[in-house]
């Protein structure tokens, strides 16, 4: 082959290549020749390192079933110091763990003023646990009790009018004095939208229902809760569920899975398995549910 082909390669640049060749190869396997040839470390552990480990492990595991716990169940607080309850605001509300809806319905009851620790009970966004814990702290302004009782002669209301809410037809309604044709709609549309009132307090949830409003009508309505339409836990849909004014989409579709998973609920208390149901809204939706 002639040096002016133009495939024509010296002996010297066939050297260079056998020689880039040999050094190319050489960097690939030489790990794996080293490794080859080299020991095999063994690494021991004790059984007391063993030991650590596994607490360790049953620690890390404790803490956070502890944590994801305590992140589902309401934390309440005692107050610092004696309170009267007329003088507390939302933020003072919200700081013993209410929230901020709850808070507010407590400020509305308040308005009026309250005078006893029986007349704060009886606000029902006050769950059990909290008024436990608040009980003792509360001071109200002295000699006022009776003369509020006397605001409402509720012995004698009741003997002019009594309106059962579950069974009433709006014209039962408007017959509550203070009630017209505007709160009578608003209360049949919340009704049917529960399924029923299980207390009169659920007033408060009505449109443009404030705590003075209730005041002036709780003496004139009752509740009959065995008049109630349920949602069937097993046979309901999504959108079955997303209806009830307790319940959001989210919730509705988190019930739906577990129930899917599980093929059907055993019990109504099942539906807590949901990480979005806590013990507040179980309370309030377990009167609306069957299997």
């Amino acid at each position: 082959m002639s040096q002016n082909d133009p495939l024509f390669v010296s002996q010297s640049n066939r050297k260079g290549v056998y020689y880039f060749l040999l050094i190319a190869l050489i960097i690939v396997f030489s790990p794996r020749i080293i490794m080859f040839f080299s020991q095999e470390e063994n690494f021991e552990i004790s059984s007391s390192e063993i030991a650590v480990l596994k607490k360790k492990k049953e620690w890390k595991q404790k803490s956070f079933y502890h944590k994801s716990y305590r992140s589902k169940k309401k934390q309440y607080r005692t107050p610092s110091s004696k309170f009267d309850p007329n003088l507390y605001q939302i933020k003072d509300w919200m700081k013993l763990g209410l929230t901020e809806k709850q808070a507010s319905v407590v400020v509305k009851f308040c308005t009026r003023g309250i005078y006893s620790n029986d007349q704060l009970k009886k606000i029902f966004v006050i769950p059990e646990e909290l008024y436990s814990k608040i009980k003792d702290s509360t001071v109200y302004p002295m000699g006022k009790e009776n003369k509020f009782d006397q605001i409402v002669p509720k012995e004698v209301v009741r003997k002019k009018i009594l309106v059962e809410l579950n069974a009433a037809s709006q014209e039962d309604i408007e017959k509550i004095p203070g009630i017209g044709p505007f709160y009578a709609k608003n209360i049949l549309k919340y009704r049917d939208r529960l399924g029923g009132f299980v207390s009169k307090e659920q007033l408060l949830e009505v449109w443009k229902m404030d705590a003075a409003k209730y005041e002036e009508i709780e003496a004139f309505v009752e509740v009959n809760k065995t008049i109630i339409k349920k949602i069937d836990i097993n046979e309901a849909t999504a959108e079955d569920f997303k209806k009830h004014p307790y319940l959001n989409w989210n919730i509705a579709n988190s019930l739906v899975k577990i129930r899917n998973k599980k093929i059907r609920f055993n019990t109504i208390e099942e539906i807590k398995e949901s990480v979005l149901m806590d013990e507040e809204l179980y309370d309030k939706m377990k009167h609306y549910l069957t299997l």
